[in-house]
């Protein structure tokens, strides 16, 4: 274990083994470091705040501290962190709120990079890519391998599913279907995320499969219930699939992220 003379480590702050400590760092009293954790320097974490091995976070970034949630008044509520995180410069993490089930949560092996914000009650999956700037309001829940682009914001209780992509500098105010690809301000879905699929080894029949459902699930034709309806019994097979249905048919509090008809009355085709 390292700690610079010049941090400050709270009374009851619990540290795993290996722990280090960098220059002007505060550590508050209630915070769990685990094995291996790096704060690197001028990093603030505080509150009932847990952070999972081996995760390294960068100068000026403050981990747990009050909500931005005038309705927080000092409940005692969480930040759990998982393991493999790196967390850069200026990120700031709040923990969760009574009203919005008390844990804001985070997974294993992501990269949060500069300015990324992630409020009070969101629950965020293993190995995403949040890049420089982007902003997750309160309630928000992210699936496993999603990649919000540079300077994109994701509006309070919004989902997204996993392995989708937020395009630079959209503003999402609806739900992002699993494996989906969308962009603009506001957000309009342009397809699959294939680039994505193919870099984490989605084979050829798979990927095509997903273009045949996300094509059925997207026609003019009938409505989205029917359209899911149709898609869930031709593909009930396929699990890629079925995670898109499962993800639509789900309780929520916000739309769906959809394509925008071209001037033709054509919804945009799947990515290439």
């Amino acid at each position: 274990m390292a700690i610079h003379p010049t941090a400050v480590v709270a009374d009851g702050a619990t540290l795993g083994s290996d722990v280090q400590i960098g220059p002007y760092s505060v550590v508050g009293p209630k915070v769990v470091l685990g094995d291996g954790v790096v704060l690197h320097s001028h990093v603030v974490v505080d509150g009932w705040t847990t952070i999972g091995a081996q995760t390294h976070i960068f100068p000026f970034a403050s981990i747990g501290h009050v909500p931005q949630d005038k309705k927080f008044s000092g409940e005692k509520t969480e930040l759990i962190i998982g393991k493999d995180n790196v967390i850069r410069e200026g990120v700031t993490i709040n923990p969760g709120t009574e009203h919005g089930g008390a844990i804001t949560r985070i997974g294993n092996g992501g990269l949060f990079m500069a300015g990324v914000h992630v409020a009070h009650d969101c629950i965020v999956g293993d190995n995403v890519i949040f890049a420089n700037n982007a902003t997750l309001g309160g309630h928000c829940t992210v699936g496993d391998y999603a990649f919000m682009s540079g300077l994109t914001a994701a509006h309070q209780f919004v989902r997204i599913g996993k392995h989708a992509i937020i395009g630079g500098m959209s503003g999402v105010e609806k739900d992002v279907i699993p494996y989906g690809s969308v962009l603009g301000n506001r957000a309009v879905l342009k397809g699959l995320n294939i680039v994505g699929l193919k870099r984490r080894g989605f084979s050829r029949d798979q990927i095509h499969t997903l273009r045949r459902a996300y094509r059925l699930l997207f026609a003019e034709e009938g409505t989205l219930q029917e359209r899911v309806a149709d898609v869930a019994d031709e593909f009930a097979d396929h699990q890629l699939v079925m995670d898109i249905v499962a993800f639509i048919r789900a309780d929520t509090k916000r739309k769906l992220v959809t394509p925008r008809p071209d001037g033709n009355g054509n919804h945009a085709d799947v990515d290439d």
